[in-house]
């Protein structure tokens, strides 16, 4: 009698853990949002460099850095999204550092060129034993361009930047192709793919 009650306890705990289903629905935990979902949920707008964008975070103006551009916040901070549909950050730099978090979806592979003509190649990603990272920090004045596949699982990388000093338009600046290639005419494949002769290209 006691094993039988035993038995009936261990069954009704194990049942109790299940998830409950709503009739006709499957429970999926790793549901993914669909890139309309997220550019809602988050009120994205388009960005000039390409994919979406929304600022999310600017700190008050009761300390202020001073720059050759004028006084600016210490920091401020946005959420960034590349989608199979807009999977290119076009070449631009910013005179301020800018570190990258990844929050969710496809790796993005980043471009860093130096200015002396180095270049350098990150993956901001979910797999570490794939040689993914999960932030890395872009100096000012370093050319940067981002890509995702176009073939991903999700079909959509998104991230957040905080950028210190404060990130004011002035401050930064879109690559054109033509003085691109004449800076660093070595990486001159890659700056085809990845820039654009104006910003209305």
């Amino acid at each position: 009698m006691i094993l039988r009650f035993f038995i009936l306890l261990f069954t009704t705990t194990l049942l109790a853990c299940q998830p409950i289903k709503q009739s006709g629905t499957q429970v999926n935990e790793d549901k993914a949002l669909s890139v309309q979902q997220i550019v809602e949920a988050l009120q994205l707008e388009p960005h000039v460099e390409g994919g979406y964008f929304k600022q999310t975070f600017k700190a008050n103006g009761d300390i202020v850095i001073d720059t050759d551009k004028g006084a600016r916040v210490t920091m401020t901070s946005i959420y960034y999204l590349l989608t199979a549909d807009s999977p290119i950050g076009h070449f631009h730099k910013n005179t301020s550092d800018i570190m990258h978090y990844f929050h969710a979806g496809d790796p993005i592979t980043y471009y860093l060129m130096y200015p002396n003509g180095d270049l350098q190649q990150v993956v901001l990603g979910p797999d570490l034993l794939a040689g993914h990272t999960l932030q890395f920090v872009v100096k000012g004045g370093v050319w940067k361009a981002s890509r995702i596949s176009t073939d991903g699982i999700y079909g959509y990388g998104l991230i957040g930047e905080a950028v210190a000093p404060g990130f004011e338009y002035e401050d930064m600046q879109l690559g054109k192709t033509s003085d691109l290639l004449s800076d660093f005419p070595q990486h001159a494949d890659l700056i085809q793919s990845l820039s654009r002769e104006n910003s209305a290209d």
